[in-house]
């Protein structure tokens, strides 16, 4: 039976609490340093705190450890591992093939989706090196995903939801292209966000002022049977820098799509954590931070992928603009069930001007009043990015994370209860209570119906349940503040020993590093980056890799995404040419090369 895990980012211990709280398996998150995301820094203490309440429930606990590592941070990457092993944390998620050698071994290496894995041959690369996990490159099909899956035994995890880089993880130079911060680094400045005109090589200007590089957010709510079956085992969701809201929202979401999965297949399915969401809100993607939904490449096919129009959260279609008024605007095409509430953040796509956005102050139905902004006109589409009433519910119904437990008591000797716990993941522990003294009860059915619903409450992180009590010579009364210690014990018992991981595959993974003697691990100090690049063509070769210093015409990206195919111009689709487009924005210049033939687009440094 494979477990199959649901993981969930955090930009803060107590967001990564709150995705435990909702459901999920698995959590990562960055230490003080070396995240490649440089704005989501914990402390080892909280991370530390984090460990403990996770394991609790059999939860994983990641951390990224995934950016590239100068010479002169060594050492001080080594102590960060050291402390976050000390810490508890399960793995490291890894780019920079030297961390694999500053680890005991006790956490398991995992590959980050900065080494862009997508073919059997660069997965029997990086996998020989010694990770026992690789987290594959979001721009491939379930196709490509079983080739994977047939060529290692490393397990296999994957995005499944929120923002997506446009082009193969890792190999991307264009933020330090233009602004010097290094995605690698974890200081990307999102240019793929930015407006851009694109010209042809005549200086015809074909489209102004789109984010031409920007994509809609990855969304396989209705896709994790296919995952699992092509040999998924991890389902990611993206957001290190979210908020708690968008977490919990999404958290909760894909834990109950994966519930209903495991259902539907109980003898080859099962969670690899333990105890469930249980309350709280009901979830809904439409009302959390995304920029249009896409399944990108996942069946082999391309479709419409840009949020070029939108390269903001939109949230949901509430209306289209019937008229503007004095004092604000009224609305029409109001989709059913659709409620605004006083406070409600609006966003509209303005042409030249990307998303804007407004909040309504008192809303009546279909009219909205409010600042009415600029550039908004009559049939202009109107969206929810942010709703007021949904937010309210996030925050006060938060679902308890429980662990169910199957109690039997008996009474087998007067004078002493024996109680029996069990709980789901196996855990048992036995007491017995003192209760000499106690009169027999009048009526054993109605004292039996107390003992089962006092002792079957919740306690700490469980839930009790008690089967019928077994009584070889009478029941006897018992007040519920024995009761509720009994319960109190049995919980206290329960704590004290930890669960056991369970192997999401059918055998633990091999976290041993036995790196090739062919690697060479010392660093290219001129280059201010790792000596290794791993190839975006899925070779193994070893070579210097580019970063801050381009050469002119330099590769900047590389991507399946293709402005021309985006823009009805793609040769295959009957019209337009393979021929150079360029970029332009705030005086740089950048060089598109369509790659027929393998179809990919390129970014490039523009040469004069």
């Amino acid at each position: 039976m494979t477990a199959l895990e649901l993981l969930a980012p955090a930009r803060t211990a107590e967001i990564g609490i709150a995705a435990i709280d909702c459901g999920a398996d698995a959590v990562y998150i960055a230490g003080p340093g070396f995240g490649a995301r440089a704005a989501a820094g914990n402390s080892v203490e909280d991370i530390a705190r984090l460990c403990e309440y996770a394991h609790r429930f059999g939860v994983r606990i990641y951390a990224t450890v995934n950016t590239i590592v100068y010479d002169s941070e060594l050492q001080e990457v080594e102590r960060l591992v050291q402390a976050l092993e000390n810490a508890g944390v399960d793995a490291l998620i890894v780019q920079d093939p030297a961390v694999l050698r500053m680890q005991s071994g006790r956490m398991a290496l995992h590959a980050s989706t900065q080494c862009a894995v997508k073919t059997p041959d660069k997965a029997r690369l990086v996998e020989s090196m010694g990770f026992g996990r690789l987290v594959l490159e979001r721009q491939m099909s379930l196709e490509e995903i079983r080739a994977v899956r047939e060529a290692v035994d490393a397990e296999l995890e994957f995005f499944v939801h929120g923002a997506l880089c446009v082009c193969y993880s890792g190999q991307c130079y264009l933020s330090s292209y233009l602004t010097g911060r290094s995605a690698n680094r974890g200081e990307c400045a999102q240019p793929c966000r930015s407006l851009y005109d694109l010209q042809d090589a005549s200086g015809k200007t074909i489209v102004r002022s789109k984010a031409l590089l920007s994509l809609k957010d990855y969304n396989l709510l209705l896709r994790l049977e296919d995952l699992a079956s092509a040999g998924i085992c991890s389902f990611k969701i993206e957001g290190r820098l979210k908020g708690m809201d968008y977490v919990m929202n999404t958290v909760r979401a894909y834990s109950d799509a994966l519930d209903a999965l495991v259902a539907r297949h109980p003898g080859l399915y099962r969670r690899s954590s333990f105890g469930r969401a249980s309350g709280g809100f009901v979830p809904d993607l439409s009302k959390t931070f995304n920029r249009g939904y896409t399944e990108l490449y996942l069946d082999g096919e391309r479709g419409s992928w840009s949020s070029m129009d939108a390269p903001k959260s939109m949230g949901e279609y509430v209306g289209t603009v019937e008229r503007m008024t004095a004092d604000g605007i009224i609305l029409r095409d109001i989709p059913s069930g659709t409620v605004l509430s006083n406070g409600d953040g609006l966003a509209f796509s303005a042409p030249g001007q990307g998303v804007l956005g407004f909040r309504a102050d008192v809303c009546d139905a279909s009219r909205i009043r409010c600042k009415v902004p600029q550039h908004l006109t009559r049939g202009t589409k109107i969206y929810r990015n942010s709703s007021v009433a949904f937010d309210r519910m996030l925050s006060s119904a938060r679902p308890a994370r429980l662990i169910g437990v199957s109690v039997s008591v008996s009474f087998q000797e007067p004078g002493r209860l024996l109680a029996r716990a069990v709980s789901e993941d196996g855990r048992g522990v036995e007491r017995s209570f003192d209760c000499a003294g106690a009169e027999p009860a009048r009526d054993p059915a109605r004292m039996e119906s107390l003992i089962c619903s006092q002792i079957g409450k919740k306690a700490s992180v469980y839930s009790f349940t008690v089967g019928r009590v077994d009584a070889r010579e009478f029941i006897p009364i018992l007040p519920a503040s024995f009761l509720n210690s009994v319960r109190r014990e049995l919980a206290q018992s329960l704590d004290a020993i930890l669960p056991q991981m369970l192997p999401l595959r059918h055998r633990d993974a091999d976290t041993s590093v036995s790196s090739p003697e062919s690697v060479d691990y010392k660093y290219n100090v001129a280059n201010k980056v790792s000596a290794i690049e791993y190839s975006s063509r899925g070779t193994s070769s070893i070579r210097p890799a580019y970063e801050l210093s381009p050469s002119p015409d330099a590769e900047l990206m590389r991507s399946r995404y293709c402005v021309r195919h985006e823009l009805g111009l793609c040769p295959k689709q009957g019209s337009g040419t393979s021929a150079p487009l360029f970029l332009l924005n705030s005086g740089s210049k950048l060089t598109l090369r369509f790659h027929c033939s393998t179809c990919e687009m390129t970014v490039s440094s523009h040469q004069s």
